[in-house]
C-alpha cells in the first residue's frame, strides 16, 4: 500500500540481556496493511514483536510509529499511542470475568470510554459471556477475548503473536475474517506472526521473512501455496 508508513523499523537490534536476537532489522507497514512476519521456530519473530511494543528495549536503530519516534518510550506510552498487542498464549486474566477482562483492555489502551458494543460487533461471542471467568473458556474463546479486549483500547495497530495457537480450525477462519473486517471496516492495521498457513493466505497482504534474527525478504502470501516454498520459509 502507498503512503506514510504507520509503523517502521531502521537497523533495529533486540535481544536479552547484551545477547541480540534481533539483528539490523529494517521494515515498514502502512495504514491499513496486514503484513505477516514467518520463518522458522527461534528466529526471532517474537522478540521482534516485544521490541515494538516496548517490553524489550531497541539495542540500536529506532522505531517510528505515526511519525512519532517512540524508541525510548516505555510499553505504557507506547499503548496510549495506539499500539496493540495480542501475545503468543492469548495471556487473558483467567480468574477475571469477560466484562472486567474488556475493561483492562480500555485502561491500557487508554480509549476515552468503553465501547464494548464495538467489540460485540466483531465478536459477539463475548457480549453472551461478560460474567463467565476467562480461564473457564475455551481456547478459541479466549483468543477471541485476547483480541477483544486489546480492541476495546481503540488501538491504531494490533500485533498479533500466533493468534491461531491451540484454536480450533473454525475459530481460526472466523479470526480470518475478523481481521480482514477491521482493516475494511476501521482501516486497523496488523502486523502478524503466525505459522498458519492458511490464516496467512487468508489475511496477509505480504509476507516479510525472518531468518537468524534478520529479515531476509519479503513473498507474496500466495506464493506459499508452493510446498517447497512453504518447507523453506516455515520448516514445516
Amino acid at each position: 500500500m502507498a503512503g506514510t508508513p504507520q509503523l517502521s523499523l531502521s537497523s533495529v537490534r533486540s535481544g536479552y540481556g547484551r545477547a541480540p536476537v534481533v539483528n539490523d532489522v529494517s521494515l515498514s507497514v502502512a495504514t491499513g496493511e496486514i503484513v505477516a512476519v514467518i520463518g522458522r521456530n527461534g528466529v526471532g519473530k517474537t522478540t521482534l514483536m516485544k521490541t515494538v511494543i516496548g517490553e524489550l528495549p531497541a539495542m540500536a536503530g529506532s522505531i517510528g510509529f505515526r511519525g512519532v519516534d517512540i524508541t525510548r518510550l516505555d510499553g505504557v506510552r507506547r499503548a496510549r499511542l495506539g499500539v496493540g498487542y495480542v501475545p503468543q498464549g492469548r495471556e487473558v486474566f483467567a480468574r477475571m470475568s469477560v466484562a472486567e477482562n474488556l475493561a483492562l483492555g480500555v485502561r491500557v489502551g487508554g480509549a476515552p470510554a468503553p465501547d464494548f458494543e464495538r467489540v460485540f460487533g466483531f465478536f459477539p461471542v463475548l457480549k453472551k459471556r461478560l460474567s463467565q471467568a476467562a480461564g473457564s473458556m475455551s481456547g478459541g474463546e479466549q483468543q477471541q477475548l485476547a483480541i477483544g479486549r486489546v480492541l476495546a483500547g481503540r488501538p491504531d495497530i494490533i500485533l498479533l503473536d500466533e493468534p491461531s495457537e491451540g484454536v480450533q480450525p473454525n475459530i481460526v477462519q472466523e479470526i480470518g475474517r475478523i481481521i480482514r473486517r477491521l482493516r475494511e471496516e476501521e482501516r486497523l492495521t496488523v502486523l502478524i506472526v503466525e505459522q498458519n498457513l492458511a490464516l496467512i493466505r487468508a489475511v496477509a497482504d505480504r509476507c516479510l521473512v525472518m531468518d537468524k534474527g534478520v529479515v531476509v525478504g519479503e513473498i507474496r502470501p500466495d506464493e506459499l501455496d508452493d510446498p517447497e516454498a512453504a518447507a523453506r520459509h516455515l520448516a514445516i
